[in-house]
This record gives structure tokens, sequence and C-alpha cells, in this order.
């Protein structure tokens, strides 16, 4: 039962690879359980809608406004997490920068590591007072603050478990930092970003599930999980309407 993959393309400038990423994290052990291997691959979100010829949601004026009760409804299956669209979400939107850091973080440092890393760069460019991640000397100074032991739900808390550990040392902020202005991090975020396109990418969260069988199918949005397991063969409650009375499971 089970096996395969989901990779994942997504840019912490996108909130709803950020919801789709706490919705695979919280589900990761039963994923694993079931065989099923999670990879986050950090790309460029400007350059898929550019390539794809896809525009920001918020240009057509009835998407804006239907987006924010869909963000609010998505935000709430997350008891805990504080949200905060930054005030100029263009002028921050290019994070070629933090994503090139997660690409050196992925190849130097464990998954667990890269994973936290991600988790909190995404918590700090969409919690108050959103951090601009644009620039390399926040993205310095968020890499030295990050917690070893990061929870977006209870970020204060975090701080103080494993004793304030930090997740990386001031050498390995330098390094890192270094590392995003050589030519294999610059390429390595250029051919995610590419390799989304190429499999049929138009925005954030991109999946490209490959099930046991080794066939392939692309998949969109936070929202698109039951179709995902149903492709992976993956037992899973689907959204079912109860009778007068009956309890419902928030």
């Amino acid at each position: 039962m089970g096996g395969g993959k989901i990779d994942v393309y997504m840019d912490i400038v996108s909130l709803y690879s950020y919801l789709a990423f706490l919705d695979l994290q919280r589900n990761s052990e039963i994923l694993k359980q079931h065989n099923v291997e999670v990879e986050f691959h950090p790309v460029l979100l400007g350059a898929i809608n550019a390539g794809s010829g896809n525009k920001p949601p918020w240009t057509l004026r009835a998407k804006a406004i239907y987006g924010a009760h869909d963000a609010r409804r998505s935000i709430a299956r997350f008891p805990g997490l504080v949200i905060q669209t930054p005030k100029d979400l263009m002028a921050v939107s290019k994070t070629i920068v933090p994503n090139r850091a997660l690409h050196f973080i992925k190849s130097h440092h464990s998954p667990s590591t890269f994973l936290t890393a991600l988790h909190y760069l995404m918590h700090l460019f969409w919690s108050p007072p959103n951090l601009n991640l644009t620039l390399p000397e926040n993205v310095a100074k968020a890499l030295l603050e990050c917690p070893a032991s990061f929870d977006s739900s209870s970020p204060s808390s975090s701080s103080t478990q494993d004793g304030g550990k930090k997740l990386f040392t001031k050498q390995q902020v330098e390094e890192i930092m270094k590392g995003v202005e050589t030519p294999e991090v610059k390429e390595a975020l250029k051919n995610a970003t590419q390799e989304a396109l190429d499999k049929g990418a138009f925005g954030n969260p991109w999946f490209w599930v490959t099930n046991k069988e080794g066939k392939g199918e692309p998949f969109f949005g936070s929202d698109r999980f039951h179709f995902i397991y149903k492709f992976l063969g993956l037992p899973f409650q689907d959204v079912t309407l109860l009778p007068p009375g009956g309890a419902s499971k928030l």
C-alpha cells in the first residue's frame, strides 16, 4: 500500500504555499508510514507567472475581493496561526535572496534543518511585522535568529525550546550568505523554477505527484490534497455532509 512522491514547487511569497507546507508537515509522519516522499523546491513565483503568462490574482479586482474571503477561510484551518499580508506585497515579492539561501541550505545541511529554515522564513514573511526578506541583511539576521525547534503556532515558546538553541551558528550563516552569490546556487534556483514551468506550473503551490506505478500528474493549490491522496491510492476522509444533529469535526 502507498508509495510515491510529492514534489512541491513553492515560493515564500505565496501564502497558499505556506499553508500547503503546514498541511504537509502536520501529515508528514502519516505520509512516511505510507512510504510517500515529500520534497520542497524553492522557486520564483514571479518567473513562473511571467513564463506561463499568468498574472497575480490581485490584479483582477473581482479576484482580489474574493481572495480575501478565501484566504480567511484557508488560514482558519490552522489554529494559532497568525497571518498578516505585507502592506506592499509587490515591493517585497522579489524573494531571490531567501530562495537562493534555501537552496544552499538544502544542499549543505540536513533535511530537517532545511525544513525548519523554510518554515521560519515563511513565518517571518507572513506574520507581523512582516520582515522584508528581499534584503540580504534581513535574511542573514533571520537565519541567525532562527530557533532550532520552530513552531509557527507558538513562536514565542519556540525560542525557549532546546535551551534557546539556534538553528545556525554565525559562521554557518556567513557561509550561507556567501553561497547565495555562487553560480551553483543561482543555477539551482533557476533550474527549479524552469522545472516547475516544464511541468505546467502557472502559480504556487505547484505539485508534481508520482504514484507507486511511476505515473505523474500535476496538482495546483493548497486545497487539493484529497485529489493528491486519491491519486496516490492513500486512505483518507473526504468532505462528508452530516444529517441534522450530527457532530462535525473541524
